[in-house]
């Protein structure tokens, strides 16, 4: 009898989930790729590279050698160790761990979390996230609060150790130069994760429905309502129907003028 695979679940499956269903149908079931963000794109490589140096530092490991003095990877690191000094340095009776993966089978799905740092003494443990862009504002904290990353990862550590949710914090580093490294500590209890648990019963319990009607009869995912305001910048906007009047019409005038070329003989 061969072995069942459980799909796996990330926080950016959750996320865009909870955020908009058919988004997620387009990006992970009809694997269609958004046009590149280049911008974004160097932010994500400037992440990816300082994740890999702090990774290489915690196993020890010498990244001195790869960096020149005035480069901006040192820098962030060198601001990093001197502001969460007590975090980054060796404490006896702390196990650490860094891009530490964990695994939860929860409602038919592999939930999967990689911890950039867990720090694990006898009465707690935390969860270090290293995050290469200036802390939000204040106004704007409880988003990151409400995300299924934070969520999702406290969730999966206190399922599968021994602490209790109390016991456990969610620490995320922002450490993006020349600002000085800024820390957000999120604290964890009880009632949080009762409350995530059934949360996440919810959306994963409706992510099986969608997913059997979408591959029996191809019903798409659900749309988020027309007011939204994420359709103005989704990349799927069109194919959603969703396009904002100016642009639609901009669209329609321009497929008119093509029309009015005339053909080339060649």
């Amino acid at each position: 009898m061969s072995e069942v695979v459980l799909p796996r679940l990330s926080q950016g499956h959750l996320n865009l989930l909870a955020a908009c269903p058919r988004k997620f149908q387009h990006a992970y079931l009809d694997r269609l790729q958004a046009p590149a963000n280049l911008v974004q794109s160097d932010r994500l490589a400037w992440g990816k590279r300082f994740h890999l140096l702090m990774q290489q530092r915690e196993l020890g490991l010498p990244i001195a050698s790869v960096l020149p003095e005035d480069d901006e990877f040192g820098a962030a690191i060198a601001a990093l160790t001197e502001s969460a000094s007590e975090l980054l340095s060796t404490q006896s009776g702390t196990w650490r761990a860094a891009e530490h993966l964990r695994t939860l089978e929860f409602a038919g799905y592999l939930l999967t979390v990689v911890f950039d740092l867990l720090l694990a003494s006898r009465e707690r443990a935390r969860i270090l996230d290293w995050k290469t862009y200036l802390q939000p504002p204040s106004s704007r904290r409880q988003q990151l609060v409400e995300s299924w990353q934070t969520r999702l990862y406290l969730f999966v550590l206190a399922e599968t150790c021994e602490y209790a949710p109390e016991q456990i914090e969610f620490v995320y580093w922002f450490v993006k130069p020349p600002a000085t490294p800024q820390q957000f500590a999120i604290a964890y209890n009880r009632e949080q994760h009762a409350t995530t648990q059934r949360e996440l019963t919810e959306l994963l319990t409706n992510l099986t429905q969608w997913q059997q009607a979408y591959d029996s009869h191809g019903t798409l995912f659900p749309q988020v309502p027309e007011s939204s305001s994420l359709c103005a910048t989704c990349a799927f906007a069109s194919r959603c129907q969703r396009q904002s009047p100016a642009v639609s019409e901009l669209a329609s005038d321009w497929r008119e003028a093509l029309a009015r070329v005339d053909e080339v003989a060649l």
